[in-house]
């Protein structure tokens, strides 16, 4: 049975994430803490990977509890912490310094900052999945895929592209339930230069989106929906959650144990042609 191995938050848009063991549905069907702070410009505009690639080298520690995070540059050892309610300036403070132009941080508690509005969900994806990419791109591993995805939900004990039923035809969402969490499968999620890039160094891999976007295709599951890919670098699934959702938690080794559709629960079944 397919079961939730990981959660991942991303407190703020674009540095790195922190893994937990459990995290609540906003009323807007995110996840509380998820991009929930976000850098912008003087002009408002939000300065993120897709921007440039000097975010990677930012290394960033959240404690989500005391509310701090380590903030200090790759390959240097002394950290700076900050609180991120009450040392907010500050912080912009360290990021205008590092970026070489004004900054601020900007916070939205109700649904952060997500790339999808219409579908701010957490995004899933299996292990078997991140897995079988790092197969594609010898020399890289697991660890490192994981983080150039920048995935919500990772599922375990599944075939790789498992997560590829979970959404059907345009405008009709695929119901799954992980725990007690109702979820609504909508899109295999369209990525962008970030996943070109080395996570830590900002270092762009060659062909990697042409390797991609092959192996991808070649690999599609007979058990996905093809009018869905008008292109093939798209990997993991955004996801909506109903209203009455809010307040509910996911767990991990919570259970995918309950679906409206047809899902397929066996890990053995391979990925079609």
């Amino acid at each position: 049975m397919p079961y939730l191995a990981q959660i991942f938050l991303y407190p703020i848009k674009s540095l790195d994430g922190v893994a937990v063991t459990q995290a609540t549905i906003l009323p807007s069907g995110a996840l509380q803490h998820d991009r929930e702070f976000a850098i912008v410009d003087q002009q408002g505009k939000v300065v993120n990977g897709k921007r440039t690639a000097a975010v990677h080298q930012i290394r960033a520690s959240f404690d989500l509890v005391a509310r701090t995070v380590d903030l200090n540059c790759e390959g240097t050892e002394q950290p700076t912490k900050f609180h991120l309610d009450h040392e907010r300036s500050q912080l912009a403070a360290w990021l205008s310094d590092y970026f070489g132009f004004t900054v601020y941080l900007i916070q939205n508690t109700e649904m952060g900052f997500p790339d999808d509005t219409a579908s701010p969900g957490p995004t899933l994806i299996s292990t078997a999945t991140l897995q079988t990419v790092t197969n594609w791109f010898p020399g890289l591993m697991l660890s490192n895929v994981r983080q150039r995805f920048r995935t919500n939900l990772e599922i375990a004990d599944t075939a790789a592209f498992w997560e590829d039923q979970l959404f059907g035809r345009a405008d009709i969402p695929v119901r799954f339930q992980i725990g007690e969490v109702q979820l609504d499968g909508i899109n295999p999620c369209q990525r962008c230069i970030v996943p070109v890039r080395d996570p830590m160094t900002g270092q762009p891999m060659a062909d990697f989106q042409k390797t991609f976007t092959q192996q991808r295709q070649a690999t599609l599951p007979d058990w996905t929906e093809p009018t869905r890919f008008n292109h093939f670098y798209r990997l993991a699934v955004n996801t909506r959650l109903p209203a009455a959702e809010a307040g509910k938690d996911l767990h991990v080794d919570d259970q995918i144990h309950q679906s409206v559709g047809t899902l397929n629960f066996n890990p053995e079944s391979g990925a079609g042609g």
